[in-house]
């Protein structure tokens, strides 16, 4: 199946000139504007996305293809870009680094990021994916519009690559190491785009949330160190999950000492990412194992509070509140009858 897709990408990856390319957006958009400037060269405003012959596209989920040897400008997007190496790799450039993505990595580039790929040659392949707000539902994506209603901590990564407010400046490069079921995926989702059937769009969605559970699983088991660069947002995952991991007893000096931080900038580099402090990211962590809990189980409020790390009972009530809007208790009762309702 591989070989197939390939030569069927091969077909739609041809040379493009810049100033044609060009002309044809600003055809189609009225004028391409222009975001700001690097090093006096225009940074575009894509905020349209198009298929591989230009034809404007709005769907929530587009993948189109790089062509070869071909200059594209810096640019920004108003959503969420995933490049993706099928043979060979290419060099993503942003406004401060370059980063060299290798056969099948994933490299995911938050809104407002301004960055282009570099002309690639014309034995390489490279798709990318385009994901707009609306493509997954807001506790699928858009933690930061949903006060961590039933979301984990490593979810939140997705989160902040999708949000115009904190998602400029980053992106998360995942090394995945020719992994099968990844590699499988990635193939699956370019087979269904270009080749439609019934329902296609929703298969769509659902191998992408697939895929992004078995990227952040890889990270998981790692155990990848993080470097000291506001702008490596794999840095960002990797405190992400150990605080998943961690979660119960975890405390800002352990995790600064297990990552050799310092533990004020650990908790100032944590506040300016994700827009929450320290303590707001383990709680979000912890309430939300609660509600699995709560859920799943018939333990008590009081030990599955002390099960998540909360040796007061009240406290950890008032905390879930917070973030639920409701006591646990209630919380419990309202997802049981919710599921009696839904299995009738």
């Amino acid at each position: 199946m591989y070989e197939k897709i390939i030569q069927m990408l091969r077909q739609n990856n041809g040379y493009r000139d810049w100033n044609e390319i060009l002309q044809k957006l600003n055809k189609n958009d009225s004028k391409l504007r222009v975001a700001k400037y690097i090093n006096g060269k225009p940074v575009y405003k894509f905020y349209n996305t198009y298929s591989d012959n230009l034809i404007l596209n709005n769907s929530s989920i587009t993948i189109s293809v790089q062509p070869v040897k071909s200059f594209i400008p810096f640019h920004i997007h108003d959503y969420v870009e995933i490049n993706i190496p099928l043979i060979n790799s290419c060099m993503v450039k942003t406004e401060h680094e370059q980063i060299l993505v290798s056969q099948n990595d994933v490299m995911f580039i938050g809104m407002k990021t301004p960055h282009k790929v570099e002309p690639i040659s014309e034995t390489d392949v490279v798709i990318n994916i385009e994901l707009r707000p609306s493509a997954f539902s807001l506790n699928e994506l858009n933690f930061l519009q949903t006060k961590g209603k039933g979301i984990t901590i490593s979810n939140l990564l997705f989160s902040l690559l999708s949000n115009e407010e904190h998602g400029e400046g980053h992106y998360c490069l995942f090394k995945i190491d020719q992994d099968p079921k990844i590699c499988n995926l990635i193939y699956d989702i370019i087979d269904e785009y270009y080749r439609p059937k019934i329902q296609t769009n929703q298969i769509i969605k659902l191998k992408m949330l697939t895929m992004f559970s078995l990227l952040i699983r890889k990270v998981y088991y790692k155990e990848s160190k993080v470097t000291n660069s506001k702008k490596q947002t794999n840095s960002l995952l990797s405190l992400l999950l150990y605080i998943e991991k961690n979660y119960s007893n975890i405390t800002l000096y352990k995790m600064a000492n297990h990552f050799s931080f310092n533990p004020n900038y650990l908790s100032d580099y944590l506040k300016s990412e994700t827009g929450l402090s320290f303590i707001k990211l383990v709680q979000l962590q912890r309430v939300n194992v609660a509600a699995e809990y709560l859920t799943n189980t018939e333990v008590s409020v009081e030990k599955i509070a002390n099960q998540v790390g909360y040796k007061n009972a009240s406290y950890f009530y008032k905390v879930f509140k917070i973030y639920f809007g409701i006591s646990p208790a209630r919380y419990r009762i309202n997802t049981r009858e919710s599921f009696k309702k839904t299995s009738r």
